[in-house]
């Protein structure tokens, strides 16, 4: 009797895992599809996951960013963001750009901190076969899928040139840097050097100049450094507008703020715009996020769409004489 239920047992067992064998068949046509399938677009079958490696929410330019991306990611069906904030330290960059890669991201958008330190982590997550849009602060070399950022040399050329016709050809500037170990930073100083022609227009003199890391604290901190070296500046030229506020703000409380020009960077409508209309900064060059276009140019990688290498986007300047009409494209 016992062999009978083993004999019965083996022969249910077998039957089994041919009805499962052949459920497992398809058909040339459906084969057809799920090789079709396979090789789509993870965008198109099932949404995808965007990964995002900000460098810090100090600054209002910066939340502005991970704001515009999160709306433009909300705007696509199936999309998931996963956000990462630095807090303004690379070693903790270059860890969250491992684990957001760790994750399985579909696209990676980092913003660095630095260009050095993130050079690496990037090149790697871009060699896994991971797209990586690099997004405002470059890194070194071409590893990596796209850039997208603002051309920062140019916007501190003609941050220069409005400076040396403002001043008319004469007077003393203070230059409040941004992080002087971003491309932002070097750009923007090296262009508004370019900009202001001190061969051609010898009496211009940069007397002070103070790397404040982007950070309004910082730039009040070192513009009163600058008040009390120097009692005849005329001009502050800060690589941000947070920054120039921080030097207005030195400057009122010195009493000197109607003797002196503020120009900054970034050109937020709440923020440099506002400063602007209010008096307080005398103009502001736009430095466009990019964050909407990132969110755009990863569904197009993932749609199958060749990327560019670099995008670059454009500047306008905001002066109180053309602050009320939009403010005027630089061309």
């Amino acid at each position: 009797m016992a062999l009978t239920k083993d004999v019965l047992a083996c022969a249910l067992a077998l039957a089994f895992a041919l009805g499962c064998s052949r459920s497992k068949e398809s058909t040339p046509s459906e084969a057809h599809s799920s090789e079709a399938a396979k090789d789509a677009p993870k965008a198109k079958r099932d949404g995808f996951t965007i990964g995002l490696s900000q460098c810090n929410l100090g600054e209002p330019w910066r939340v502005q960013m991970n704001a515009d991306i999160t709306e433009a990611a909300r705007k696509l069906p199936n999309v998931r963001l996963v956000a990462k904030d630095a807090q303004n330290d690379s070693l903790r960059q270059r860890a969250q750009v491992e684990e957001l890669a760790n994750q399985g991201v579909d696209v990676l958008i980092v913003s660095p901190k630095e260009a050095a330190p993130l050079t690496k982590p990037v090149a790697e997550v871009f060699q896994k076969g991971i797209p990586v849009i690099v997004l405002d602060r470059e890194v070194e070399g071409d590893q990596f899928t796209s850039f997208i950022g603002g051309d920062n040399q140019r916007i501190g050329r003609e941050a220069g040139k409005w400076a040396a016709k403002a001043l008319g050809g004469k007077g003393e500037i203070v230059e409040l840097e941004g992080l002087m170990t971003s491309t932002p930073g070097q750009d923007r100083h090296s262009g508004f050097a370019e900009g202001l022609a001190l061969g051609s227009n010898p009496g211009l003199k940069i007397v002070f100049t103070a790397d404040m890391q982007w950070l309004e604290p910082n730039a009040r901190r070192e513009m009163e450094s600058a008040l009390a070296a120097h009692p005849g500046i005329s001009l502050v030229y800060a690589h941000n507008d947070p920054g120039a506020h921080g030097a207005y703000l030195a400057a009122k409380a010195a009493g000197r703020e109607g003797k002196i020009k503020f120009v900054g960077i970034d050109a937020l409508p709440h923020e440099g715009v506002q400063y602007v209309k209010s008096g307080i900064l005398d103009a502001t060059f736009t430095y466009p996020t990019g964050g909407a276009e990132a969110v755009q140019l990863a569904k197009d990688i993932l749609d199958g769409k060749a990327p560019p290498k670099r995008i670059t986007l454009g500047t306008r300047i905001y002066t109180r004489d053309n602050v009320e009409r939009g403010g005027e494209e630089i061309r």
